[in-house]
């Protein structure tokens, strides 16, 4: 009797497995993505970038800079939602969308040569396209599917939706945040500190190597508005630019971050020793300081409440409550 019975056991499970899989869906509060497809979509995204490299040096440099920016980017989004106390379905979604935040740079460069979507195409709807012809999210569960895609397509934006809510505008500010935190390194650590390697840096984002700087820029960045790319007419224009991200820095945690690693202060070291640009420095100290000292509340605001009300029938704008 016992031998009858054994052997179906494991069948009944997985029965009410995918039944109580499918009432979790139908209640919106589905948690089926785990570290192991993680580890997949990481596999992947290795065997998929090593194929672009080739014999040019100054192609396989570029194609590095973006594959190893996507790592740390990942590693950042890890430090984030540790942050933040989010459970471990929430965390891996947060490292996938990192780790395929930037999947379209790499066919933009071998096609244009350069990362200016302004000259060539929006890099994050051509990475949305990568990841449906490779089918790399097909087996992903369709709410956590589409959370994915609608963060990295509105990564790269100069400003979220208004109407966007839950689960897809919080992970559209994680994702929006980590890679801020590395691209602040990438202009700090690596290009930044040389005329030579600020020269390079420029040219492969396809903005002005001019020297000087825009007046106008300075003006917007202490009105605290942020600068387009359209706007880059100088050299350090694109250190305003960087400079005037402070503003849209969403957690706590990452303005913290970028005030211990004197981002900032690197950025300014950077441009000319001239009055405006001393009052300009005076006023993002201020502003800084001025987050990091009122951000405590807002940090216990976002932990408790995203942990709690994690829903992905939220994704779509204007969906929600």
């Amino acid at each position: 009797m016992l031998l009858c019975v054994v052997p179906a056991l494991p069948k009944r499970l997985r029965r009410l497995e995918a039944t109580l899989r499918s009432i979790s869906r139908f209640l919106g509060r589905v948690t089926i993505m785990d570290q192991h497809q993680l580890e997949n979509f990481k596999t992947w995204f290795d065997n998929y970038t090593a194929g672009f490299y080739g014999e040019d040096d100054f192609v396989n440099s570029n194609l590095k800079l973006k594959y190893e920016h996507t790592r740390r980017v990942c590693r950042e989004m890890q430090f984030l939602t540790d942050e933040l106390g989010l459970t471990k379905n929430q965390k891996v979604i947060a490292e996938a969308i990192a780790l395929f935040h930037d999947i379209g740079r790499f066919k933009q460069f071998i096609k244009y040569g350069m990362y200016d979507d302004a000259k060539t195409v929006n890099h994050s709807l051509l990475g949305l396209e990568v990841l449906k012809e490779e089918k790399v999210l097909e087996d992903v569960d369709k709410d956590e599917r589409e959370l994915i895609e609608k963060a990295i397509e509105y990564h790269g934006i100069k400003q979220l939706p208004d109407n966007l809510n839950g689960d897809c505008l919080l992970l559209s500010k994680l994702i929006r945040d980590a890679d801020k935190l590395d691209i602040f390194y990438v202009a700090t650590e690596y290009f930044m500190k040389s005329y030579k390697g600020q020269k390079k840096f420029l040219q492969a984002l396809g903005v002005p190597t001019e020297p000087g700087y825009s007046p106008l820029l300075v003006e917007a960045v202490m009105q605290g508005k942020q600068v387009n790319y359209n706007q880059l007419r100088h050299m350090n224009d694109m250190t305003l630019l960087q400079i005037a991200w402070v503003y849209d820095v969403n957690f706590p945690a990452t303005i913290e971050r970028i005030k211990h690693r004197k981002f900032l202060d690197t950025l300014f070291g950077l441009l000319p020793k001239t009055e405006d640009m001393r009052l300009l420095k005076e006023k993002i100290d201020g502003y800084v300081d001025s987050r990091c000292a009122s951000d405590t509340k807002e940090r216990n605001y976002h932990a408790n409440g995203f942990t709690d009300t994690y829903n992905q029938s939220k994704c779509k704008s204007g969906q929600g409550s």
